[in-house]
């Protein structure tokens, strides 16, 4: 690993006014992650980890304080230079897949590639490679509704790695998934994270922050813990299911 965070945030605030009351989801939180790292974040409802997901995700700029993704000052941009920071540097995972209905599994995969500007033949043999990746290289013409629920989260994270990003960050990824494909899913991110990727997963369940290699807690927008975590495996996942 590199000595310089691919993330560094720095005293970083996010305040919301609602009515005469101040919200403070994020209250001066300092964090490192490292190229290559496979870490969770965590926390109950309010506790400021969808702010810190939004922060990441270059989705939202910060009251105060810095934020460095691989380098970049990115807590100051305009919004057409962090719609471009989205596009380049951050595949995003959702629990609920954000899949075209109307379009195949290759074309779903595609689609960040047509904002990066690449050829029809390009877009085509990196989606295929991505998907091929994840399993799935076969179901390329089938559309999200031919596919099942884990199979879709599947053309998802294909679609978030297709641009090579430097983050793949995963909100709540398992949570429309029955059990067992959840373990199916984070066995797939294991997978990815031996490859290299750097994944940041977001959940409140325990069973899921398992399976990272780093837990961050959070609590009323500060950092209660972080520490590192030896992950579960899918078959000790499997046998506490079985409990």
């Amino acid at each position: 690993m590199s000595d310089t965070p691919l993330i560094r945030l720095t005293d970083i605030k996010k305040y919301y006014q609602m009515g005469d009351m101040e919200v403070r989801a994020l209250d001066g939180t300092s964090l490192n992650i490292q190229k290559g790292e496979y870490v969770a974040i965590m926390g109950p409802s309010g506790s400021g980890k969808s702010t810190m997901m939004n922060m990441i995700g270059c989705l939202d700029s910060p009251t105060s304080g810095e934020y460095l993704l691989n380098n970049k000052i990115v807590s100051t941009m305009s919004d057409d230079e962090l719609a471009q920071i989205r596009n380049e540097e951050i595949g995003f995972v959702f629990q609920t897949f954000n899949l075209l209905a109307r379009t195949t599994a290759l074309q779903n995969v595609e689609l960040p590639l047509i904002y990066g500007g690449f050829s029809p033949s390009e877009r085509k043999k990196k989606a295929l490679t991505a998907l091929d990746n994840v399993g799935l290289a076969a179901r390329a013409d089938h559309m999200p509704n031919q596919l099942s629920g884990g199979q879709r989260q599947r053309v998802a994270i294909a679609r978030a790695l297709v641009n090579s990003p430097s983050i793949l960050l995963a909100d709540e990824p398992t949570g429309a998934l029955d059990s067992r494909t959840s373990v199916e899913i984070m066995a797939l991110f294991e997978e990815l994270y031996q490859k290299g990727n750097t994944i940041i997963l977001v959940t409140h369940e325990e069973d899921i922050a398992k399976h990272s290699h780093r837990v961050i807690k959070l609590l009323d927008g500060k950092i209660k813990s972080d520490e590192a975590n030896t992950p579960i495996s899918m078959e000790e996942h499997l046998a506490h299911l079985a409990m």
